[in-house]
């Protein structure tokens, strides 16, 4: 089975093609936020690429977030709206896991960190598993002190990965037992995301199109801004 993954619930608009032989083409690209004129070209240059149709994908993999709230609306309405055409399954991965994934030969425990602006991050603890990695605690959105202060109560060696470590990297680096990961894993890679649902996909762990949902862990910011007025 072919998967084309969509990831955009970052600053990075990034797909992938791939199956059972492993990845076959992927794009990234992070400068500026132009999701929505990004991604769909990217997708078509995939295609051309690999010289696959779209008729040959067999399920739609994408990033649902925690993330910036305009561009998960982008991939994951995107995502949605190509599933329903091809009228093929659905596979849901977070942002967080991704990254957790991209880090998992480290022994350490691991915390996924993405930048939500406002001046606090989304974040969630993992630890490496046979083949992969496993969430140890439930996503959160909070300060960058809040996480420094959870960090440190593990008692353990931490591996920090993403942009809201690389960003509040001053607060992380004041503990001793931190190590943050550099800015080539700074974003979901859209590979890994290809990689985790293709494993979903053999235990046929699917979801409908009109069943998937991002997840926000907060408001909007437009909506945040309205109410304060």
């Amino acid at each position: 089975m072919l998967i084309l993954g969509i990831d955009t619930a970052t600053q990075q608009v990034g797909c992938a093609i791939g199956g059972h032989e492993g990845v076959l083409a992927a794009f990234q690209a992070s400068k500026g936020r132009r999701h929505a004129e990004t991604l769909v070209p990217a997708i078509q240059f995939l295609c051309a690429q690999t010289r696959i149709e779209l008729s040959e994908i067999g399920a739609i993999a994408v990033d649902v977030g925690p993330g910036l709230f305009t561009g998960l609306r982008v991939g994951v309405a995107t995502a949605k709206a190509m599933a329903s055409a091809l009228r093929v399954p659905m596979v849901g991965v977070t942002s967080l896991d991704l990254l957790a994934f991209e880090v998992r030969w480290s022994p350490r425990r691991i915390v996924s960190v993405v930048d939500a602006r406002r001046g606090e991050v989304f974040y969630a603890f993992y630890r490496q598993v046979p083949g992969g990695v496993q969430r140890l605690s439930d996503m959160r959105c909070g300060s960058p002190e809040e996480l420094c202060s959870e960090i440190q109560a593990t008692g353990e060696e931490v591996l920090a990965v993403g942009d809201g470590a690389l960003r509040y990297r001053e607060c992380l680096d004041d503990l001793t037992r931190v190590e943050v990961e550099d800015a080539s894993l700074a974003y979901p890679s859209p590979a890994a995301l290809v990689q985790l649902a293709h494993a979903r996909a053999l235990r046929e762990d699917f979801v409908n199109a009109w069943d998937l949902q991002p997840v926000y862990l907060r408001k909007a910011d437009a909506e945040i801004n309205w109410q304060t007025r």
